[in-house]
């Protein structure tokens, strides 16, 4: 039995007709970059968020970027950033010469909290990302609220999470990613929405801020040779976008199949008083691009070997701080977070895909389990 942390071939072979009909739709076309193709993808995901404007773009850490530059912020300002996420949500913090603020996390649901921001501002702090980590969203109603306070923006890092529904207090419902003043999407391949190659998009309802980064993503034109600002070459090919246009129409089916994943490991391990399953965020669903163990009697290492000596892997993320890593001690002024590290000593990431069948998701918790015996 080969388990595999994702499976895309046989995704892939689901909707192979669909697929090559469509690449090879573009291959004939001869139009690679932009054009109907990835007119039509945009349009799609504008209407499947629920949002005005979508701009693709190259990749998920371009995305946060150009949002950003879009967002006018200057070297020396303060963006907060949880200390338990990956690299790319702080990367282009320091590539653009700002200030990383790290910030501790929900020890139940890994994401930032609105309590987290408010303690870490200053008064050179100008924008806050949160990260809706392994499938599902931060706590967006407070947060929003922190940062009209304090004047603030929000560029939610929605790359894990596309295709969850947030609700708010009065009852309304949004997806993902379409609060902020931005939000970022990547299609790396293995993401709940991924593509054949790297792509990614942001997403706004701000016309004028739409407006920005469409010219920022395309080299700061505005029109062809007529560079306003400086920017980026940075766009989805047309290839990735009839992949993904195909893959849209089945996004909820691919997350309505790792919710089952994830229930059937919730009941595997419902029991054991060495492993703590993923909270659910109450007013938020959860796609589960990633199903995270923790294991509590520091065995977590040890359980990551075994289950590799039975053929399953397991992935760990994310084992450092950000505030530990080489490239941003430098940011880094106070102590340790409690609930960060604790994290990072004790999550395991199990295979979570589409196309897991039971006798696979035996094996896995059976595994699992026996190593707890």
């Amino acid at each position: 039995m080969n388990i595999t942390m994702v499976d895309l071939k046989t995704q892939y072979h689901r909707i192979k007709n669909e697929i090559d009909r469509e690449v090879l739709g573009v291959i004939e076309s001869t139009q690679f970059i932009g054009g109907p193709k990835v007119n039509a993808f945009r349009e799609n995901l504008e209407q499947y968020l629920g949002i005005k404007h979508v701009i693709p773009c190259a990749n998920g850490t371009d995305a946060l970027q150009i949002a950003m530059m879009a967002l006018g912020l200057k070297p020396g300002d303060e963006v907060i950033v949880p200390a338990f996420t990956y690299v790319a949500t702080a990367e282009v913090i320091g590539l653009l010469g700002l200030t990383p603020v790290m910030t501790d996390v929900d020890p139940d649901t890994f994401n930032i909290r609105a309590d987290h921001i408010e303690a870490a501002i200053t008064p050179r702090t100008k924008a806050v990302v949160p990260v809706h980590l392994f499938g599902q969203s931060a706590d967006m109603e407070p947060i929003m609220a922190v940062a009209k306070k304090h004047n603030l923006f929000v560029i939610e890092d929605n790359a894990q999470a596309i295709g969850a529904d947030y609700t708010f207090s009065d009852g309304t419902r949004k997806k993902s990613g379409v609060t902020g003043h931005f939000g970022c999407t990547s299609f790396f391949p293995s993401k709940n929405l991924g593509c054949y190659g790297d792509g990614g998009a942001l997403m706004t309802n701000d016309d004028e801020l739409a407006a920005t980064a469409r010219m920022i993503a395309n080299h700061g034109q505005s029109r062809l040779y007529y560079h306003d600002k400086i920017g980026v070459n940075s766009r989805l090919d047309a290839i990735q976008a009839a992949v993904l246009d195909v893959k849209l129409k089945y996004l909820d089916e691919y997350c309505a199949a790792r919710g089952r994943v994830a229930a059937y490991y919730d009941r595997a391990f419902s029991s054991g008083n060495n492993l703590k399953t993923p909270a659910r965020q109450p007013n938020s669903t959860h796609v589960f691009h990633q199903y995270t163990l923790q294991v509590l009697d520091g065995r977590r290492d040890d359980l990551k070997a075994y289950l590799a000596e039975q053929g399953i892997p397991a992935m760990i993320y994310y084992p450092v701080p950000l505030y530990k890593q080489e490239a941003f001690r430098e940011y880094w002024k106070g102590g340790e977070l409690a609930a960060t590290e604790q994290l990072c000593r004790s999550v395991v990431s199990l295979p979570i895909h589409t196309e897991m069948t039971d006798e696979i998701l035996e094996k896995i918790c059976g595994a699992v389990l026996a190593f707890f015996r």
